[in-house]
């Protein structure tokens, strides 16, 4: 029996999902972009998940696409070309538009399809030396698919220059470019993650899905009544929520609410 090219692991509240096609560097695929979509989209449905943590087996992220998917796409005309670039945006909107937190654990190589996973991530946690390339037009093509989440991670100026040169660049730039939250030594990768995985759990876990949902609302509106509006609303269904008095009374008692405990201090 072959090992799937992707695999989802529960541990509470929390899934992981891991690529592992080690040998191609995790390199994409058709298999595995359907895998990533139907992991991703049920994992959505999961009212008991708080956190997704999207990581890589083996010495690299994801090293864009595959070879041999690339050579099949050089001998289809353009109607199946573009049904496979179709399959690829619903799947980087499958993982973007996932209700709970999405972070990344991203180690080795993160190139072309590897940096659109990335960007459609909320949390992202690099080990050192981890290469970053946008470098489809090295090879004639172009970034489409990821050109959204990738521009809105990085901004337009940043965008220009790396989809034009497609040169490499560390994770500390990616840091600097907003691509990267945090950078650590390879060895303490899993236990980066893992602290910002108790911070998410240590807060109410609605009051974490809503917002995820109001930085998307919120981010490209302009600040006028409507927008006021949107956001007294949006704190006061949260206020009025049995989660959000929970939270309030716990706070004025100084005690734990229900989603703190068994959690542990820090």
């Amino acid at each position: 029996m072959s090992t799937p090219c992707v695999a989802i692991e529960h541990e509470g509240p929390v899934a992981r999902v891991w690529l592992q096609r080690p040998e191609v560097r995790n390199a994409f695929d058709a298999a595995t972009i359907a895998a990533l979509t139907d992991a991703f989209a049920t994992l959505a449905q999961d009212l008991s998940l708080r956190a997704i943590v999207l990581g890589a087996r083996g010495p690299s992220f994801c090293a864009g696409a595959d070879l041999q998917w690339m050579r099949e796409a050089a001998d289809q005309d353009w109607d199946e070309n573009h049904r496979d670039a179709a399959r690829l945006a619903h799947m980087l909107w499958t993982l973007a538009s996932c209700p709970m937190p999405v972070l990344a654990r991203v180690q080795g190589d993160c190139h072309g399809g590897g940096v659109g996973l990335v960007a459609c991530c909320d949390i992202v946690v690099a080990s050192q030396g981890v290469g970053f390339a946008l470098s489809e037009a090295r090879l004639g093509l172009i970034p489409a698919t990821i050109s959204p989440y990738v521009i809105q991670a990085m901004g337009e100026r940043a965008a220009r220059r790396y989809f034009l040169t497609a040169e490499r660049f560390e994770a500390e730039r990616a840091q600097d470019l907003g691509l990267v939250h945090e950078v650590c030594a390879p060895e303490a990768l899993d236990d980066t993650v893992n602290a910002l995985l108790q911070r998410i759990l240590a807060n109410g876990p609605m009051a974490v899905r809503a917002c995820k949902q109001l930085v998307k609302e919120v981010a490209h509106l302009p600040l006028n009544r409507e927008l006021r509006e949107l956001t007294a609303r949006r704190i006061a269904d949260v206020r009025a929520s049995d989660e959000g008095r929970e939270g309030l009374r716990a706070f004025l008692a100084r005690a734990q609410p229900a989603w703190q405990v068994g959690l542990g201090s820090e």
